[in-house]
Order: C-alpha cells, then structure tokens, then sequence
C-alpha cells in the first residue's frame, strides 16, 4: 500500500463567494495532477469557512452578561467569548486562557473552534476580524463533491478537516470535521491479524488519520496550501459523516 499526499499548489486567498471548486480544478492542474476516481481532496477548514461568509468583526458583536463574566474569568475579549457561547451548546471547562465547549456541530474543542491565525478582513484592522467553523461541514463536503463530479466527470471524497487539541496529550493535531464519499470509521471487528487472531475491538477512525497526514502537509502557518490530494487511501470509499466519529455522551466516561 502506497499513500501519496501532495499539497496543491498556487490557491489564492479565499474569499466570501469563492467557487472552491474551480479553484481547486486549476489547482490540480497547476500541480500537475490528473483526478481519479477514488482520490480523495482534503481542504482546510479556514477556506471553506472563508468561501461560505463565516468570517466575524468582533467590532459588531455586543457581549452579554454572560460573556462578560466569563471573559473575565478566562482573560479573554467579551466579544470572542460571546460567539463562542452562541457557537457551542455547553461549555464544559474554562481556564485563564481557554474555554472548552461542546461545539453546536456535536464535538467537544476549544474556544468553540474560532479561529484567529491566517484571517484578513476588509476595510478596518484585521485584529478585528475572526473566523468561525462551516455552519454544516459534511454539507459543505457533499456539495464540492458534487460539483466536482459534474465538472471533472470523477467520484472522489472530499474532507474538511481542522486543527484540534487532545485532552490526554500536548499539541494540536488535525482532525475531520466534515466528509463525503469516505468512511469516517472502519470496523475490521472480526478481521484476522498475523497469527490468525481475531479482532474483537478494532474500530479504526480512518478519516482522523488520514486529516491528521494532511494536516501535516498543509503545515499551519504561512505555507499557503489549504488543500491537499490523496491517493491510494487503504479502505474502499463509501458515505461517512461526522456524527460517526462522536462518541454518544452516554459512551463518554470521561466527560
């Protein structure tokens, strides 16, 4: 088995409207790349949140009590922390710093995901200006999947991933926040390793991994290449979604 990740190369800087599709097409043939059926393009949160208007001016947000409280507590703007409230279902821990929440798309990160690195606005101070995630990252997938099976006559999977901590390990690592026409998980529950044992709890989270590997191609600073083609991904393509790789909160004995 041979897996190839080759960063694509010469994206512009996203914008509000953007046709990713077109963009990424150019791309691939910039870089040389002839699509197949079966490869799978990973993209960057940040440019699918830049494309889809997701971008905030903290300028216009009005903190409420709430926010303001907690900004105190953790040191950080109101403003910021109002939006993570209105992203996030539950905040689960806070800190000086840092806020943990269970994000409205089901997963448990950071600062509910707001991102602050790599965003430029228009018109005033980019300090102004931060970046929210997709409002349905699977939707987004399935979407640029399509479109790019009308344009490129290719079946392929596309995945948004985006960088998160760990609760058990320093640094941040990437994961899949959104995905069509791959498997979130692989179960080899019942599969025989070497010596003819049986698997009896193996349930691989192949999308994670493979975010993971793109994640560090794509590098997370001034690199410019938020999209990565993978080739030769191990398991048979088929639909996945985001909710698979949640666990369920009565599953959760650490929450």
């Amino acid at each position: 088995m041979s897996l190839v990740l080759t960063p694509l190369q010469r994206i512009p800087l996203i914008r509000h409207g953007d046709d990713l599709a077109d963009i990424l097409l150019k791309s691939l043939r910039e870089t040389s790349l002839d699509l197949q059926d079966g490869d799978i393009l990973v993209l960057a949160q940040k440019i699918v949140s830049k494309a889809e208007g997701r971008m905030v001016n903290l300028a216009g947000i009005q903190p409420s009590q709430r926010a303001i409280e907690l900004g105190e507590q953790t040191e950080k703007d109101p403003r910021l922390v109002e939006l993570m409230l209105r992203e996030s279902s539950e905040v689960l821990r806070s800190r000086k710093g840092v806020i943990v929440v269970e994000h409205k798309l089901g997963f448990v990160c950071a600062n509910a995901g707001i991102d602050h690195s790599n965003v430029m606005g228009e018109g005033s101070s980019n300090e102004e200006y931060v970046l929210l995630l997709p409002e349905n990252p699977d939707k987004s997938a399935k979407e640029l999947r399509e479109q790019i099976k009308r344009r490129a006559g290719r079946t392929v999977g596309v995945m948004v991933i985006d960088s998160h901590g760990r609760a058990w390990r320093n640094g941040t690592v990437g994961i899949c926040i959104g995905l069509s026409g791959i498997p979130a998980l692989v179960d080899e529950r019942g599969w025989r390793d070497l010596f003819g044992y049986t698997l009896k709890a193996t349930i691989v989270a192949a999308a994670d991994e493979l975010a993971a590997a793109a994640s560090l191609v794509m590098g997370q600073a001034a690199e410019g290449t938020p999209i990565v083609h993978v080739r030769g991904f191990p398991y048979p393509l088929g639909e996945g979604s985001l909710a698979e790789l949640i666990r369920p909160k009565d599953m959760d004995m650490f929450r």
